[in-house]
């Protein structure tokens, strides 16, 4: 088999926290590539097609746009995002340890490219190592020449900080990461206004996962075709998928973008555990929905995965085998949103609860047809009822499960 293309995980830039070491293996590259002109690094994003990593898929360049369009003399925020805290992902933490320069790096190219002067690394602080790691790297960076040209090129003072995030699930969701960040409880918050506009103490405000983030120097050292030329296909790049489940080797794979779930499952994770067979998988972790043995074949990109009614979210993959029940693992699945739900919407704080018990009944054989009519008008009326998308994960993954797996629902 031929050697993958490593862009975020390469062996010679894990030097974790050792910023000489990191230099030393060419590190900064992109950075000074980047400050020889800023002004093009928008549109070299743009052109290499990379789009928000954390999950949503949003293009980074046109998000980016928002906030450099926005003027004044205010401060202008970034907020790396490595709240992660859903089950089967743990893609972040690897990054924060074993590259936080590359992560800064990638953020620094950031500001430049949008203005933004603040930059705040958000981390889950269950992830004790991954903070220490971050710590230490910011620390490093004090007084260093890049950083220093950064901010001349910037005219303003930089700012580089580790803020531990809540830990809770919420806390990922970007206002409610700029809820935390301020010192409050992360409460999401109604869009509009965006955080663009007005976020961090109403100022405009950047949020970008770290894998974003981490993909910037190497993209802008050897530019947008050649990132393009690692993905398969029409898909850019390459991705982190976090594998898991019933699998023999599970952990973070980087992959092209556009490799095949069965290639994902056979060759890099092993195969499935002795004497299992391959039932299905929940995509993106267990927010998004579930893909079968028929859909072992389709790429995992953003439009192959969409064209199966699925989502590649976050790149999570949960790998599940025949003789384990869907509805079971689904209930466990909601009562993870139930307990982590702020509370702030009645719709997502009842409905949440309201699907777990349904599911649970089905489960447990004392469901009735009156149970799996309810769960079904649930999913249908609940979906943009809350201020973020936590109900919404919520319903999607039950839907898709009814969908795939309807007739373990009417067996229960």
């Amino acid at each position: 088999m031929s050697k993958e293309p490593s862009v975020l995980l390469s062996g010679d830039r894990q030097v974790g926290a050792d910023l000489s070491a990191w230099e030393q293996a060419g590190g900064g590259a992109g950075l000074r590539k980047a400050l020889s002109d800023p002004d093009a690094i928008l549109a070299v994003v743009e052109a290499s097609g990379l789009r928000g990593l954390g999950g949503g898929g949003f293009p980074t360049a046109r998000k980016w746009r928002f906030v450099a369009e926005q003027g004044g003399g205010t401060d202008k925020h970034l907020i790396a995002n490595a709240n992660e805290d859903e089950p089967g992902t743990f893609k972040d933490r690897v990054l924060l340890e074993q590259t936080p320069h590359g992560v800064i790096e990638g953020a620094l190219i950031a500001a430049l490219a949008t203005g933004v002067n603040d930059l705040v690394f958000y981390v889950n602080p269950r992830e004790e190592a991954a903070v220490a790691t971050m710590e230490q790297a910011v620390a490093q960076w004090s007084g260093h020449l890049l950083r220093d040209d950064v901010e001349e090129s910037l005219a303003r003072p930089l700012r580089l900080r580790v803020v531990p995030s809540s830990g809770l699930y919420i806390g990922g969701e970007e206002t409610a990461a700029i809820a935390s960040v301020a010192g409050g409880f992360p409460f999401p918050s109604a869009k509009p206004p965006y955080p663009a506009e007005q976020g961090l103490h109403g100022e405009p405000t950047l949020v970008n996962n770290v894998e974003t983030l981490a993909n910037l120097p190497a993209l802008l050292a050897h530019g947008a075709a050649w990132f393009r030329s690692l993905g398969r296909g029409e898909a850019c790049g390459t991705k982190l998928y976090t594998l898991s489940g019933d699998v023999l080797n599970e952990g973070v794979f980087e992959l092209p973008m556009g490799i095949t779930l069965r290639e994902l499952v056979d060759d890099h994770g092993g195969g499935m555990l002795e004497g299992k067979r391959f039932k299905a998988v929940f995509t993106g972790g267990p927010s998004n929905t579930i893909l079968t043995r028929d859909d072992l074949d389709v790429p995992l990109d953003w439009e192959s995965v969409k064209a199966r009614d699925s989502h590649l979210g976050t790149g999570a993959m949960i790998v599940v085998s025949e003789g384990t029940g869907i509805v079971r693992r689904v209930s466990e699945y909601v009562d993870f949103f139930a307990e982590n739900s702020c509370g702030q919407c009645p719709s997502c704080k009842i409905g949440t609860r309201q699907i777990s018990s349904l599911l649970q009944r089905i489960d447990t054989g004392r469901g009735t047809r009156g149970d799996l009519d309810n769960l079904r008008g649930l999913c249908a009326m609940l979906p943009g009822s809350g201020r973020c998308g936590l109900i919404d994960g919520a319903v999607t993954v039950v839907r898709s499960s009814l969908h795939k797996f309807g007739g373990e629902y009417e067996a229960q």
